[in-house]
């Protein structure tokens, strides 16, 4: 960035209107790909994305909290909602489970609230954000707030509208909960004189330790403890400060999993930097990697794109502190691989689109993903299923890390030794056989069953049974890859034969994955198009139904999906009924949102569907369809997502499809290749490569010559070049 466009953006942020998104006067020729982000897409509806601020893979994401619980404040924040209670400083966006929230701070000119204050919030007035940066106008406090972050600390700055005497409550006991009952079991608070620090231990979604330490910029002139309200733990403070002749007070937030010397680490990693030197470098951060694709179209289109690459790559965040220490799933502290430790990992979510974008966008960065897997696995004893602030939430089904283990090695990020391929495997083959008798009782314990019968039978297996065993399928799959790689063909041969377990559960009459007893027997009734899920209408399928579970196998074998049922125009007749059978009631709560026929976008099960018609002779087909799914469940305003971004898998679905090819089978080290929704896009690839995407016609070629099977690895891509749409 220009010493020019450095201080352009300094300047337009003070003076920019409060309204919609920023943009800075440098960015209005379109010189920083920043000012095309919109971080308010998604945050109204089921989004679930909350427009704070942070870096690429934070450890913090500070930003504004409507509520503390409630599945639609999953993050913390709906659009339409006018009420701020504050800004935590801890977020998953696009989750779909409350969780986090830590440590909310909320300031307000003049000394009005007491001890008898119960009511703390304020209604905002306008609000502005871009990558790394948020700015809420409090009206009623007489208090502009700006929030910006650092890898591993957390920036507020407050402009109050008066100098001298203002307030800060710093609430502890504040969190996003996904239960009804106060989240913190136990809280050490200790005051210094330039703020405060502490321990909480909290259970919520997972059962966590959080230290921290909140610095602010002038010396705190009076504290009190305000009354606790029943069932808290976890004090409120109300903080007093004089400004003097001054406006402005700043507070910086770090935390750590380990404890509280960790979060003064942190807090040392951004010493001597202003807030808004801290704001321009996770600006910059930002463009660093926005600038590894570049493309043309037109704004709107460029806005959609650049908006769902950001949200992508806010997560996993690197929860390690500054010295390499890290509390792992079993509460034990560990020094992270690499000196970096990757939380919010929604694998069963991402492992479909948002990993494989991964090993193309920040390569530098998987082996690190992988690493935690590993390490994961030694204190825990399986690899992970949806990781919060580095506890297992045990959430979700299958063993969704061994499709993106198996995709990093399969595309060589072993190389050199950064990944143990070998200790891989052995983690890989244990998560796949070991019983987990201390697991919840909800969650996958075992084996026997599967081992013994081949399937998972339903009279015996409490709920999800078809589901899991088509998701267990693609597991065993990447374990068999795996093996295969490192010439172990006997374990790669009993994998590769528990993989087809789906085989036992499809049912001619319907043509779909149905529900079968320990006797063999087929469950009756039976209504394909009835959606079931663990918490509503539970059932065999998990968060949709039997049409939409029928195709998962094809993420691990799309060919031996196409020849189970009847070869290629078999296969295209399915996918025609699939997308105009209508689903009858559909309910957002059983995955049935974003319809199109039976395909339910709004859930990832049905994401790669559209590209299976490149295993027919009616590839065109998919690509209407991806068009349709672009034009109609994704918008440039707040409920511009239909369904959870799933912490950026939606947002990644997008990039690929506007770039023209998807990870259809995510861990074979090929995509499937469509056709672009951008006039022409440029990758900048690992090893100083660049891959020119142009042209929008039918047929794909690769440096002049056709791609068979309309697939290309990802090893041709990495040597760059052209990839033309002719």
């Amino acid at each position: 960035m220009t010493a020019f466009s450095r201080r352009a953006l300094l300047k337009a942020s003070a003076a920019a209107p409060l309204a919609g998104v920023w943009v800075s006067a440098a960015g209005a020729a379109g010189s920083r790909l920043t000012d095309e982000v919109d971080p308010f897409i998604g945050t109204s509806g089921t989004g679930h994305v909350t427009p704070g601020a942070t870096v690429p893979f934070g450890m913090v994401f500070p930003a504004p909290d409507n509520a503390d619980r409630g599945w639609s404040y999953s993050a913390g924040y709906q659009y339409r909602d006018r009420r701020i209670l504050g800004f935590s400083n801890t977020h998953q966006s696009g989750a779909g489970i409350p969780e986090l929230g830590d440590v909310l701070l909320m300031p307000r000119s003049g000394t009005a609230w007491t001890a008898a204050t119960t009511d703390f919030s304020a209604a905002k007035s306008r609000e502005a954000a871009r990558p790394g940066w948020y700015r809420a106008r409090l009206a009623r406090h007489g208090v502009t707030v700006e929030l910006t972050a650092a890898a591993k600390v957390a920036l507020h700055r407050y402009r109050f509208d008066r100098a001298g005497r203002v307030q800060v409550i710093v609430d502890l006991q504040h969190g996003l909960n996904y239960v009804e009952a106060p989240s913190v079991l136990s809280a050490d608070v200790r005051p210094r004189d330039d703020g405060l620090q502490g321990t909480l231990h909290r259970r919520n979604w997972v059962d966590r330790q959080v230290s921290f330490v909140v610095q602010f910029s002038r010396p705190v002139l009076r504290r009190q403890t305000l009354p606790a309200r029943a069932g808290e733990q976890a004090p409120r403070l109300l903080l007093d400060f004089d400004l003097g002749a001054g406006q402005v007070l700043e507070a910086r937030v770090a935390l750590s999993t380990v404890d509280e010397a960790g979060a003064e680490g942190n807090l040392a990693t951004v010493a001597g930097q202003s807030f808004d030197a801290v704001r321009l470098a996770a600006d910059d951060a930002w463009q660093t990697l926005l600038g590894r694709v570049q493309v043309e179209a037109d704004a709107r289109t460029r806005r959609l794109f650049y908006s769902a690459l950001y949200r992508t790559l806010q997560h996993p965040s690197d929860i390690a502190d500054a010295d390499g220490r890290v509390r792992g799933p079993r509460g034990e502290i560990l020094q992270a691989p690499g000196g970096v430790y990757y939380s919010t990992l929604s694998l069963w979510d991402t492992f479909r689109a948002s990993h494989p974008l991964f090993t193309l966008i920040v390569p530098e960065r998987v082996p690190g993903f992988v690493n935690t897997l590993l390490a994961h696995h030694r204190q825990m004893g399986w690899l992970p299923l949806w990781a919060s602030w580095g506890r297992e939430t045990y959430c979700m089904i299958g063993n969704p890390a061994l499709p993106v283990i198996a995709d990093a090695l399969v595309k060589g990020f072993d190389a050199g030794g950064a990944i143990d391929a070998h200790a891989a495997l052995a983690a890989m083959v244990e998560t796949s056989t070991r019983e987990r008798p201390d697991a919840p009782e909800w969650a996958q314990r075992g084996w026997t069953l599967l081992d013994r019968h081949g399937y998972l039978p339903f009279d015996l297996q409490k709920g999800e049974s078809v589901s899991m065993t088509a998701e267990l399928g693609y597991g065993d799959a990447a374990v068999a890859v795996v093996a295969e790689r490192l010439g172990q063909p006997e374990v790669a041969a009993r994998f590769r034969q528990r993989s087809q377990s789906w085989l036992q559960l499809f049912d001619d009459e319907t043509r779909t994955l149905r529900g079968k007893d320990s006797a063999g027997r087929w469950r009756t009734p039976f209504d394909p198009v009835a959606a079931t899920s663990p918490l509503k209408n539970p059932g065999d399928y998990t968060e949709a139904n039997a049409w939409q579970y029928t195709a998962t196998p094809a993420l691990h074998d799309a060919a031996a999906f196409r020849d189970r049922l009847g070869g290629a125009a078999a296969l295209e007749a399915w996918l025609d009924r699939f997308f105009s059978l209508p689903v009858p009631n559909p309910d957002k709560h059983l995955g049935q949102e974003a319809l199109i026929g039976q395909y339910a976008h709004g859930n990832e099960p049905s994401h790669h569907i559209t590209w299976l018609y490149a295993w027919t002779a009616s590839p065109e087909k998919g690509q209407r369809l991806r068009e349709t799914i672009a034009r109609r469940f994704y918008g440039s305003g707040p409920d511009g997502l239909v369904g959870n971004d799933d912490v950026g898998q939606m947002s990644a679905w997008l990039v690929f499809a506007m770039l023209g090819f998807y990870p259809a089978e995510p861990f074979s080290g090929r995509y499937v290749v469509g056709q672009p929704m951008l006039p022409s896009a440029r990758l900048r690839l690992a090893g100083g490569q660049s891959l020119q995407i142009t042209g929008r016609g039918a047929v794909p070629t690769l440096n002049g010559q056709p791609l068979p099977g309309r697939q290309v690895s990802h090893a041709a891509l990495l040597s760059g070049g052209r990839l033309h749409h002719g």
